[in-house]
Parts: C-alpha cells; sequence; structure tokens
C-alpha cells in the first residue's frame, strides 16, 4: 500500500512521515507535499490507498483536494489532519474518512492505522461528498490575517500598486510570479505557492501547477473530449489551460 501526505508545516510533516513509518512501516510513502495543488497532482498522479490532508493549507484546501480526489482516485481513502476537536467530529465519525488531532499522539494514529487496514480500498464517493459537506458547514472561522488586497509589483524599472481585484491570474516565473491585469504583466517576487497562502481562497483557483485565476475574471469554461479544460478570461485575449487534475473544481460549473 501507498500514501501521499499533505501538510504545509515542514515540521509536522516530517513528524508524521516518522510516526508513520514506526506504526505502518510496510506503507510505502509516494510524495510529500505542503500544499493543496500539489496534494491534488500526487494523489492523481500516483493513485494512493490512503491521502492525509491538512485540512488547512495554502490554496486548495485538504476539503478541496479530498473533494476533487474522489474522482481524479475514487479508491483513495481520506485522514484528515486537523487543530480542530469538536466542531464535526460527528461528520468525521459517520463519514468514509478519518481524521487524527494536531498534535499527533501515537495510540490516535495507530488506531486510525488499524481502520484504514481494515476498511474496504473503495470508497464510496458520495458519502465522501456528504461528509464534506458536513465538514465545511462546521468549519470554524480561521484566525489569520485578512486576504492580500494591494501587490507592488515591477514593470521594467517602475514599480506599480496593484489592487488584488484587477489581477486576471498569476503565472509562475522562476523564482518570481508574473501579475497579468487587463493592462499587461508584471512581476513580483514572491513564489506562487507563498502568494497562495496571502490569497482569498475563495476567489482564487489554483488551475495549474503555474497558474492562479481570479474567479471573478473567468467568463467561461469550456472541456474537450479527454476531460481537459480552458477558461476564457473577461477581460483577456488569451485562453489558460486547466490541467485535468483541477477540472472537478469547475464541475458545478
Amino acid at each position: 500500500m501507498k500514501c501521499v501526505i499533505a501538510e504545509d508545516e515542514a515540521l509536522l510533516r516530517a513528524e508524521l512521515v516518522a510516526l508513520l513509518r514506526d506504526a505502518w512501516p510496510e506503507l510505502a510513502i509516494a510524495a510529500e507535499c505542503d500544499d493543496g495543488g500539489s496534494a491534488l497532482e500526487a494523489i492523481s498522479e500516483h493513485r494512493p490507498d490512503v491521502a492525509f490532508l491538512d485540512i488547512r493549507m495554502p490554496g486548495l484546501t485538504g476539503l478541496d483536494v479530498a473533494a476533487a480526489a474522489a474522482e481524479a482516485s475514487p479508491r483513495t481513502q481520506v485522514v484528515f489532519i486537523t487543530a480542530y476537536n469538536q466542531y464535526a467530529i460527528d461528520a468525521f465519525e459517520r463519514g468514509a474518512v478519518d481524521y487524527l488531532l494536531k498534535p499527533i499522539a501515537r495510540d490516535r494514529l495507530a488506531a486510525t492505522v488499524s481502520r484504514l487496514k481494515a476498511r474496504a480500498a473503495a470508497n464510496d464517493g458520495g458519502e465522501l461528498r456528504r461528509v464534506l459537506e458536513r465538514l465545511r458547514a462546521g468549519l470554524p472561522a480561521e484566525s489569520k490575517a485578512p486576504p492580500l488586497a494591494w501587490i507592488t509589483a515591477s514593470v521594467g524599472k517602475e514599480t506599480r500598486l496593484i489592487l488584488v481585484d484587477d489581477v486576471a491570474y498569476f503565472r509562475a516565473d522562476n523564482k518570481y510570479t508574473a501579475v497579468i491585469t487587463a493592462e499587461g504583466e508584471a512581476l513580483i517576487r514572491k513564489p506562487i505557492r507563498e502568494l497562495l497562502d496571502a490569497l482569498d481562497p475563495n476567489v482564487f483557483k489554483q488551475i495549474h501547477r503555474s497558474t492562479v485565476v481570479n474567479m471573478k475574471a473567468v467568463a467561461a469554461v469550456t472541456r474537450d473530449d479527454t476531460g481537459r479544460g480552458m477558461l476564457k478570461l473577461r477581460n483577456r485575449a488569451e485562453t489558460l489551460p486547466v490541467s485535468l487534475t483541477f477540472m472537478p473544481i469547475f464541475r458545478n460549473m
């Protein structure tokens, strides 16, 4: 059996890896991820038996990844990692998912491993979706800084102040990130993964390993025969490809 681990805090991720190697030595760790987008890509690529997903991650949350993974890899069992204790225990206990509370206790992990081994590998995707709906409804507001409102970006030798609402999409550009607006492009000295954590996750969605789009700037979504998508923008002529991995995000559009 193999698993994917997604936890954005490096120390907690390393701790979970160490605990898992003790509690379940025959389990192969196919990928260790620090954000939701890379976790979803890893699940789509490896089709693991188990995915350990932190609920709070930059970009796609653990709930987003689980919902998309139900289509990308329906046999994958889900274990959520959370710092919240009582807000949704009922939803966890009644559904085809499990949970680990931070900090992770050895005895709790051992119980989770026993349940995963005993449970049939094939999950009921419909039941998982119902559990996710209950979790979203009970999720408390996160205590964090307000979403980014302005960005200081460079255009040649000029520095500009760009309103985040005016951004159509962000594109990874080596160690920089390109900021695309209706008027043109600018660069910021921040990797796209770090930027994800500062953006409003309800507005900005990752659609590709290197692209994050402002959903308010999307005019239409089209799909080809393979299931891959293209986004048409309101104020830009180009279209943006959507990786097959991220297409479940647009299922209701």
